[in-house]
Order: C-alpha cells, then sequence, then structure tokens
C-alpha cells in the first residue's frame, strides 16, 4: 500500500466521538505554520469540541495562522445531503479566521484540512458527534506537495471569491498514482471519469453513496449490470433514495432516470433505512462516499448525484491495488450490515421492481 496514503473507514456504533476527536487533534498537532479548513458541518458535544479546540488553541500557540471555512444558510428541499449545522459560536471561539459560505444554491461540501501546505485530510467525515460514532465514513490523508497545493488552490478560490460556482477550476492532474478532483469546476468530468472506469471494469465495482443520481453513472451502472459481465455491488441510504425517487415520480424532466435507478436499485445493492432529517434527530445516515473498480478508488466528499457537480466537493482518484482491495471489502462489510434494497423506485402508475435476491 502507498505510503503517503492513509485510509480509515469509520461505521454505525463502530468508534466513539471522542476517538475520532482525537485522530482530528494529532493531525492539527502536526501543524507548524498553517492550517486551512473547510468544513461542511462543525458542531460538537462538549467533550469533543474541547479536544478538537485545544488542538487549535494549541496551533495558535505555536504560531500557526489558520483558515476556516464552513457552509450556511441552505433551506432549499433538496433529499441529500441534509443540511449543514455549523455552530458559529464555536467557531467564532477559536483561534482561527473564520469565513462562512453562503451554500445557496450550492453547498460549500468539503471536509477537508490543508497542513502546512504538505499533507491533506480528507474524505466523507464531517467533524459531527454523530458523523464519528453513528455513520459509515472513510477518511483519507495524504502526505503531498502537489495534492496539498491542488487542494490549496481550491481553498484559495473558496476563499477569495466566496462564492462556489467560482470553484474547483483546478486541473486534475497525477501525482504518483494519486489526482484530486474538484467541483464545480469539474464536475461534470469527474462524473464521466467515474462513469468510464465503471465502464472499463473488468472484474469488479463496489459503491458506497447515500444516492446515485448523475445520469453518467447511473447509466453506465444500469448498462454494465444488464450486461452482467462485471461483478456489481454497493450500499445506498435508502431513506434519501426514496426521497429522491419522489421528486423525480412529479418532475418530468428528471423522471426519465426512474428505470435507471430501477435497474441498478434492482441489482446487487442493500440500503441503510436512516432516520429521516429533522431538527434533534440522529444524524445516522449512510454517508460515505467510494467507488472501486478494479485497482482504482474513488473517494471524498463527492455524492455521486447530480446536486454534488454542482457543489463544492473533492475526490480522490488512487491507483492502488492495496487501497482498493481494502475498501472493496469495506464496501462489502457496509452491505452486509443493511437488508436488499426493495423500494418501488417508480413513477406513479408504474409497476414497482421486483426485490432484489
Amino acid at each position: 500500500m502507498n505510503e503517503r496514503i492513509a485510509i480509515r473507514t469509520l461505521i454505525d456504533g463502530g468508534q466513539q466521538p471522542p476517538e475520532i476527536a482525537h485522530a482530528v487533534a494529532e493531525f492539527l498537532d502536526g501543524a507548524q505554520s498553517t492550517l486551512d479548513c473547510a468544513q461542511y458541518d462543525f458542531n460538537l458535544g462538549p467533550e469533543t469540541a474541547a479536544i478538537v479546540g485545544d488542538a487549535f488553541r494549541r496551533a495558535a500557540a505555536r504560531g500557526v495562522k489558520t483558515r476556516f471555512i464552513y457552509n450556511v444558510d441552505h433551506g432549499l428541499p433538496i433529499p441529500v445531503p441534509p443540511p449543514s449545522e455549523p455552530d458559529a459560536q464555536l467557531i467564532a471561539s477559536l483561534p482561527v479566521e473564520g469565513k462562512a459560505i453562503a451554500g445557496i444554491p450550492d453547498l460549500m461540501h468539503h471536509k477537508f484540512v490543508i497542513r502546512d501546505g504538505a499533507d491533506v485530510w480528507t474524505g466523507s467525515m464531517n467533524w459531527t458527534d454523530d458523523s464519528w460514532s453513528r455513520q459509515e465514513n472513510v477518511v483519507a490523508v495524504v502526505r503531498s506537495e502537489a495534492i496539498a497545493k491542488a487542494f490549496r488552490i481550491d481553498f484559495d478560490q473558496l476563499w477569495t471569491t466566496g462564492d462556489v460556482m467560482k470553484t474547483g477550476f483546478v486541473d486534475p492532474r497525477w501525482d504518483d498514482g494519486v489526482r484530486s478532483w474538484f467541483t464545480p469546476g469539474h464536475g461534470e468530468d469527474l462524473s464521466t471519469r467515474i462513469a468510464k472506469l465503471i465502464h472499463r471494469a473488468k472484474r469488479r465495482v463496489r459503491i458506497c453513496s447515500p444516492v446515485i443520481t448523475t445520469g453518467p453513472v447511473l447509466g453506465t451502472l444500469a448498462q454494465v449490470i444488464a450486461d452482467g459481465r462485471v461483478d456489481i455491488a454497493g450500499c445506498v441510504d435508502v431513506t434519501q433514495i426514496r426521497e429522491v425517487i419522489q421528486q423525480w415520480s412529479v418532475n418530468d424532466n428528471i423522471s426519465w432516470k426512474l428505470p435507471l435507478l430501477e435497474r441498478v436499485m434492482a441489482g446487487s445493492f442493500t440500503g441503510k433505512e436512516s432516520t429521516p432529517y429533522g431538527a434533534g434527530t440522529v444524524h445516522d445516515f449512510m454517508h460515505a462516499k467510494i467507488c472501486v473498480c478494479d485497482d482504482t478508488t474513488f473517494v471524498g466528499s463527492f455524492n455521486l448525484s447530480r446536486s454534488g457537480e454542482k457543489n463544492a466537493e473533492n475526490v480522490l482518484e488512487l491507483e492502488d491495488a492495496a487501497i482498493a482491495e481494502r475498501l472493496a471489502g469495506y464496501v462489502d462489510e457496509v452491505r452486509a450490515r443493511y437488508p436488499p434494497v426493495t423500494i418501488a423506485a417508480s413513477a406513479p402508475g408504474r409497476p414497482a421492481p421486483a426485490a432484489a435476491p
């Protein structure tokens, strides 16, 4: 496995918030000069807020300059991702230069930290107690000045413009088997790239994504599943899938995707029955975002969704057989925890698909 890349996986109930808080603090404690943080959601309980907050305070005492971007003010009725609930008071109490990004109409959905222009912490995990204990998530830490530079360019676009739509314009260049993708600048390019590797796969495709709605990926999955030539399986958040179906069923401009979603969900996909989002509810979503195509892995903040193409997101494309094997196994572990998807992914008046075997 590439020694420059460290992978950590989380499952619902598999770890407690203080454990992850200490891991975050350990990464922050390694900073000597700069920390650039972009977090969609940062809202912690007293114990974990103290652990992470103290790490920021120690960094400031060492002379580390910290910038912190977070998402605010998104009230649109979108099914995924759920709205963020950043603790602006907590952020204001820290020795950081904070900047709120208005997630309207598109979200600042990143979850990354750049340390000293050399190391990057990224993945699907928000900084909340529920994310750290009740969700499936994947974290990747990459030690690469070239990858850190790409993240810094994207961060500076957000910091300077404060406008999601003016960001993500960073060329996806390889650095020793790793490259980073950013949206919305390369949103459609990223979906097309993932779809291309799904189509080219010879042995396996493994996916974790709360929803699968981006046209290139959905269409390619439906075709490859119909061909029956590749082992394809995955896990979704069935609660959020139902919300997508409800929206599509009453929108003629999108309803053409329903047969494709039926085909995909009737394959070897399982679904987590998460708690519907609401004030005060537990946030126990199936939140990991992974696509493994043979020995290539895509991992980051990007849901396989049309809205994801328009949000500020990041994805690492990793050419590493050992990482692909590990994360394919993780997807299978997550799949095994939940039942097959049996929802009626159909528009009104259309017959429901048969239940997955």
